[in-house]
């Protein structure tokens, strides 16, 4: 009986094009021109600066717990960038960058972490998913949107995001199996950040790495340096139009680093060192491109001020513009679903009446969550 080596048709590659000092693997450089390095450089900063702003806001109690997308920009912000306005995006929560540059109004994001119900509605014309925090649910919502695309039969492509952590739910591991079974036109991208909470990667799984999980499913991996923009751009344009071109699904795993807190409720010193923390400061994806863009001369230190400036004044416009927000407290009922079926136009129609009475017990404020009626619509 014979005993031998299976020889499997996918394939699991690493891919890194950007060094630490911004220099670029000529052969890999995906080659975008002035105008789509800017582009993507302003993406970036204004990531950055809006993830530093909220911070601040949540330690002024001005929004509820905030969860930093510090140091994962590129990670977020490369598939973005490579997706076509009519493909479709799941993002997570640390995604503000590709989420930002796809078309979401600042301000909505910001009514999402303060708790407002509009903060959930995608704008016009925005392929997207919500933010979802619950672990890996991104991913199923992907490969059902890839399913309905190959259904339709366009070229149309969806992209998930989810976290190492992740990986480990069956949510994960059934959108794979689907996707790779019905060769569906889906990507997911694992932003491996090193830490699910507390929990370090390689508590997470004994695998070499995330992306060899491709395998089982019958498609393609990559594992990408996650903090270099250039490769996320390469490897997910390949993905893309592998996806696109009817090849069936692939797996990205961007390799970065979550430089700060998993939310504004945990202190990472409590399970982590500084020592390293610190080996990440030099692969900063925001510096490493930075320093590319300065060496072709694509951007000088004068440009970049001018830059500081012009997003500084659009975040103060956001948030002046969120804390205007002037909630409706029926939002919970209509940005649910595209139509209320009856059970929920029942609800509706009886939470009016009690906010339309007089013999309310709290004399005209906001039902409190005690209230019997407040109970059972939860």
């Amino acid at each position: 009986m014979p005993r031998k080596q299976i020889e499997l048709s996918n394939r699991v590659e690493y891919l890194n094009i950007l060094d630490l000092e911004g220099n670029a693997d000529a052969a890999l450089d995906p080659k975008l021109d002035a105008n789509e390095l800017r582009k993507l450089f302003r993406a970036m900063l204004l990531a950055r600066r809006y993830d530093e702003r909220m911070l601040k806001l949540q330690r002024q109690g001005r929004i509820g717990t905030y969860g930093p997308a510090l140091g994962q920009e590129a990670a977020s912000l490369g598939p973005a960038y490579v997706l076509g306005k009519d493909d479709w995006m799941a993002p997570s929560f640390r995604e503000p960058a590709g989420m930002l540059y796809r078309g979401w109004p600042m301000e909505k994001l910001i009514l999402w972490w303060g708790g407002n119900e509009t903060g959930s509605s995608t704008p016009t014309g925005v392929n997207d998913t919500p933010i979802c925090v619950p672990v890996s649910s991104q991913c199923l919502y992907a490969a059902g949107i890839a399913w309905g695309c190959k259904l339709k039969g366009g070229k149309n492509v969806a992209l998930g995001f989810v976290g190492d952590g992740g990986t480990s739910e069956g949510d994960f591991h059934e959108a794979l199996n689907v996707a790779g079974a019905f060769q569906l036109p889906l990507v997911i991208v694992i932003q491996n950040n090193h830490w699910a909470i507390s929990l370090p990667r390689q508590k997470q799984s004994a695998a070499q790495t995330l992306a060899q999980k491709a395998i089982a499913y019958g498609m393609n991996g990559l594992q990408v340096d996650g903090n270099d923009i250039l490769a996320m751009v390469a490897a997910t344009r390949e993905a893309v139009e592998h996806a696109r071109s009817g090849k069936g699904p692939m797996l990205i795993e961007a390799v970065t680093y979550r430089m700060g807190v998993h939310t504004t409720a945990d202190d990472p010193k409590k399970y982590r060192t500084e020592e390293e923390v610190a080996c990440w400061q030099p692969k900063d994806p925001l510096e490493r491109f930075w320093k590319y863009l300065a060496k072709k001369k694509v951007m000088d230190e004068k440009a970049r001020e001018a830059l500081e400036a012009e997003l500084a004044e659009q975040i103060t416009a956001a948030v002046a513009k969120a804390e205007a927000y002037e909630p409706d407290i029926t939002e919970p009922f209509r940005h649910s679903l595209a139509e209320m079926p009856p059970t929920l136009k029942e609800q509706f129609a009886e939470f009016q009446a009690y906010m339309d009475s007089s013999s309310r017990p709290d004399n005209g404020s906001a039902p409190s969550a005690h209230d019997p009626l407040m109970s059972r619509l939860h």
